[in-house]
């Protein structure tokens, strides 16, 4: 058995990003010869074989997933995978050299932390917009200033982003038969569409088999972000998705949700006050609008998910 497989998921790339992205993988200082690399084809309109070269290594190959989404690409590299440790790399995040010499010491070191990660640091192709703000984490952009890990379900701390991100074998094949559930199915990107949390099913996988997760500061890598990204429909769109996933991912989880509730006058008078007195850019109350419609966007599908798989039907209030 190989000691990584690298996971490359992708739908029709961008090509310089793709490129570079490769181009990091091929300047890795672990020997070509411990770690294998799968380049995952998500059903893209322009086949990627023949396209982007794999033959400066010697156990690389092109995969072709029909299956539009993040999750089943993820699933087909997991079948695909002969590695020990499997590491998860978009197509627009370039590791450092190091990265996989440091993920497979990392894994040595911490043999009772199942998913680990590390720093995404942003390369922006246009000036980020003064008003993203706090908002900056929904471009995955986070820098890991010590290392820390637990073995706790509730909140987000140690659970690494996805890009990057370092699985044991053993957690991807917990995730891989908990996907046979179609909600769990229903978690990440798909498209345009932004759905989220399947890295922190991911990891709740690990959290299944009693290990933990984790970030250390020796794993870095460049998340490339294209202007694209740094829209207010972006945002938008991104707010909407990750409040609907949140709800379906707990829900699923068999973690306690809400019922989002319509506003009073007297939440609307104190939005106002508050909006006027902390001066809100009015792009970040369009981000916390379209919040508030995921949350019930989220509620209605986490009871279609709970219904059909008859499952912790109780949690939700």
């Amino acid at each position: 058995m190989l000691n990584i497989s690298v996971i490359l998921c992708t739908h029709n790339p961008r090509k310089d990003y793709l490129r570079r992205v490769l181009a990091g993988l091929r300047a890795q200082t672990l020997p070509l010869h411990q770690w294998e690399l799968l380049l995952v084809d998500n059903a893209s309109a322009a086949p990627l074989a023949g396209r982007f070269d794999l033959s400066w290594h010697p156990n690389a190959r092109h995969v072709r997933e029909e299956e539009l989404g993040l999750t089943p690409a993820r699933l087909r590299g997991i079948r695909e995978a002969s590695g020990a440790i499997l590491v998860f790399v978009d197509d627009d995040t370039v590791l450092a050299p190091d990265y996989l010499e440091q993920a497979l010491t990392v894994g040595t070191e911490w043999p009772f932390v199942g998913i680990w990660g590390g720093s995404c640091l942003p390369e922006y192709e246009t000036k980020l917009p003064d008003w993203v703000g706090d908002e900056v984490w929904r471009l995955t952009v986070q820098e890991v200033k010590e290392d820390i890990w637990s073995n706790l379900r509730e909140g987000f701390t140690t659970i690494p982003p996805g890009a990057g991100m370092c699985v044991r074998k053993e957690v991807c094949q917990k995730f891989l038969a908990r996907c046979q559930n179609e909600g769990a199915r229903a978690l990440g990107r798909k498209g345009s569409a932004l759905s989220a949390y399947e890295d922190a099913d991911l990891a709740h996988c690990a959290l299944d088999l009693g290990l933990g997760t984790g970030k250390s500061t020796r794993l870095r890598l460049t998340h490339l972000i294209p202007a694209g990204r740094l829209t207010l429909d972006y945002f938008v769109r991104h707010a909407e998705g990750d409040a609907a996933s949140l709800l379906v991912f707990r829900a699923l989880r068999g973690l306690p949700i809400q019922q989002p509730r319509p506003p009073t006058w007297i939440d609307s008078l104190r939005w106002l006050v508050h909006r006027l007195t902390h001066h809100i850019p009015h792009e970040q109350q369009a981000i916390q609008k379209a919040h508030r419609r995921g949350l019930s966007k989220g509620w209605e599908l986490a009871a279609k998910y709970l219904q059909s798989n008859h499952s912790a039907g109780g949690n939700m209030k």
